[in-house]
């Protein structure tokens, strides 16, 4: 026999195929009430059962999108039971939605056990797509996206902290990390050690909220900035550091940057005055700087 909720989300969807025992991975707002989609208030109105992450935090939630589908708890503390629980619904032919305090579930959230076992059990796992805080950061961020690692959480104990941030130090992609708000300074200064004062990062906090803040330097300036600011040690945390860059790509980065130096001094002087000032403003050397100046004010005529 088809469930309630196969037949109302059939309903609501018109031609999509929405089967029974289904468990929906569903993404909710990670601070921004309106970032919640359509599909996703389908779907948490039309299964038989929510299983959360903190019940009391998503009741408010649920109260707002006007959803009366009962509830249960599913985090890391008790996930056995509620693993259990779900694949009894799903078994009887019940569909069932997880979800997280905010943002993706699995993502340094709770559900992996249930998800896992479902698949094993051949139930179909459907995810509805929304908000996450990763990508959220990624997208706004200004680093290179074409490749990123998600680390989560670092260890909360120093020493631990520092190993895991060393074996990271070589890495050429964007790495990206969640923090708490009471070890965001000490992990700032930490990364500054371990990666250089100099490597470039984004720190973002509170996505989509009141006080949202996207802020870039280098590491070194991020840790005085957070340290000296009391505020921006409170609410959700990303930090974004970029992947070392190879010998060859800097070098590529200050040879461009010569050239366009030497463009707009060439328009001026001769080569040899302006290769001479070019010296002092990029810090690469004289002949170098020269031969440059040469063939631009070649091209140049």
């Amino acid at each position: 026999m088809e469930s309630e909720a196969q037949i109302s989300v059939d309903t609501i969807k018109g031609s999509q195929f929405w089967p029974a025992s289904t468990l929906y991975v569903v993404a909710t707002p990670i601070g921004n009430l309106s970032d919640i989609t359509a599909r996703a208030v389908q779907v948490l109105q039309a299964v038989d059962l929510i299983a959360a992450e903190d019940t009391r935090h998503s009741s408010g939630l649920m109260k707002h999108l006007a959803v009366e589908t009962p509830m249960i708890a599913c985090h890391d503390h008790n996930e056995a039971a509620a693993c259990k629980s779900v694949l009894e619904r799903l078994a009887a032919g019940q569909c069932v939605a997880l979800i997280s305090d905010a943002g993706t579930p699995l993502i340094s959230d709770p559900g992996y056990k249930i998800v896992k076992s479902a698949r094993e059990q051949g139930y179909r796992v459907a995810p509805i797509p929304g908000a996450c805080a990763v990508i959220s950061a990624l997208s706004a961020a200004g680093l290179p996206t074409d490749r990123f690692a998600f680390e989560g959480f670092l260890p909360a104990k120093s020493q631990a902290r520092q190993k895991r941030l060393e074996q990271l130090v070589e890495s050429s992609c964007t790495l990206v990390f969640y923090e708490a708000p009471h070890r965001i300074v000490a992990t700032l200064q930490a990364m500054a050690e371990a990666f250089g004062e100099q490597r470039k990062a984004v720190f973002a906090r509170e996505l989509t909220k009141r006080y949202e803040t996207i802020v870039d330097g280098t590491l070194i300036d991020l840790a005085h900035q957070v340290a000296a600011d009391r505020n921006q040690q409170r609410g959700e945390m990303v930090i974004l550091v970029s992947g070392v860059v190879s010998l060859e790509e800097d070098r590529s980065s200050e040879e461009q940057e010569a050239d366009r130096v030497l463009r707009i001094l060439l328009a001026e002087l001769p080569a040899k005055q302006a290769s001479m000032l070019a010296v002092q403003l990029t810090g690469l050397k004289k002949n170098y700087l020269y031969k440059r100046a040469i063939v631009l004010s070649s091209e140049a005529e």
